[in-house]
């Protein structure tokens, strides 16, 4: 009788251990990677280091908030880092070139971006095609319009008081890009907890069918997710132009994978219907905090290039190895 009690106790027993792993297995991973950090990697624990890792992930942490929308209404949007290319091109182009005032330039960036998601998360819909084969074609499009407009040069310079939103801080020690990441992950983690379009979100992602005979117009919703991330990836433009000080056409290069790939790392299904907003910043945390550890070790570029492919990899397996959890 005790022997069978046991042999019953185990699955259970490591069904918990699954979930406690699922639920909490990234914090036990970061906390495990900055310790391994702090030993091995030269000066990793000075406050310049750790600070200039939050300027480093501000960019992707943006993205990753739409990309947590994207990715939990069961889509994908590989174009984000074209977009980021795209913007901070538009933006050279439109405040350097044809000197038109800032405000109103970066007001532009930022509208074109959430239209042209949109145009795509409308293609989506309409004609009911995979959104990997429309942010593709939209990823191969807008980096050569950035090559195009800018006849692959950087654009320069912009007026010297922009460099604040890049490179400047608050309280003279936090960055502003980690300010700006901190109030994007606020806004998106009520607008995903508190808000009906959340929810919607998380409906379309978990069931559409279900969800369209509830009433949730999910054509809609679709559309305003893509709309999302073109205004995220906008954003991340014009803060790594203010960070270089010009428009450039190849930045943000591969910037999609890692948005992805943390994004999944931080517990959101790539089935769709799973995810939260605090898993990605611990996910983008996790991969900036293993690239700057890799630098400070002198791990060659090219090694930490197929580090990021595991991490790619890893994040894929372990969303497989969740989903008997969450049934």
């Amino acid at each position: 009788m005790v022997k069978t009690q046991q042999v019953r106790a185990q699955p259970a027993l490591l069904r918990r251990t699954r979930e406690f792993i699922a639920r909490s297995g990234l914090l036990v991973a970061l906390i495990v990677l900055f310790g391994l950090l702090a030993i091995f990697a030269p000066n990793f624990l000075l406050p310049t280091n750790l600070f200039n890792v939050l300027r480093a992930v501000a960019v992707n942490g943006i993205i990753a908030c739409a990309m947590t929308f994207v990715i939990i209404s069961g889509d994908i949007d590989v174009s984000v880092g074209s977009a980021v290319a795209w913007s901070s091109s538009l933006l050279g182009i439109l405040a350097i070139t044809l000197k038109i005032p800032l405000l109103l330039a970066v007001g532009i960036v930022l509208a074109q971006g959430a239209l042209i998601h949109m145009g795509a998360g409308f293609i989506r819909v309409r004609w009911s095609i995979p959104a990997f084969v429309v942010t593709l074609a939209l990823y191969i499009s807008l980096s050569g319009m950035a090559k195009v407009v800018t006849n692959a040069y950087p654009i320069t310079p912009f007026p010297e008081s922009f460099s604040f939103w890049g490179q400047g801080y608050v309280l003279g020690i936090i960055p502003v890009p980690a300010v700006l990441m901190l109030i994007t992950i606020a806004i998106f983690q009520f607008l995903s907890t508190r808000t009906v379009f959340g929810r919607s979100v998380y409906s379309v992602g978990g069931n559409e069918e279900a969800s369209r005979l509830s009433g949730i117009p999910v054509g809609r919703t679709r559309i305003i997710i893509f709309a999302l991330s073109g205004l995220m990836a906008a954003l991340g433009g014009i803060i790594i132009s203010s960070r270089v000080m010009a428009g450039v056409y190849n930045v943000g290069q591969g910037l999609e994978f890692d948005v992805i790939a943390a994004v999944v790392i931080g517990g959101t299904s790539l089935a769709g219907g799973s995810g939260s907003m605090i898993g990605s910043f611990l996910g983008v945390l996790f991969i900036g905090l293993l690239s700057n550890g890799m630098t400070l070790m002198g791990v060659p570029p090219y090694w930490q290039e197929v580090a990021r492919g595991l991490i790619v990899l890893f994040a894929v397996l372990f969303s497989a190895w969740q989903k008997p959890i969450r049934k």
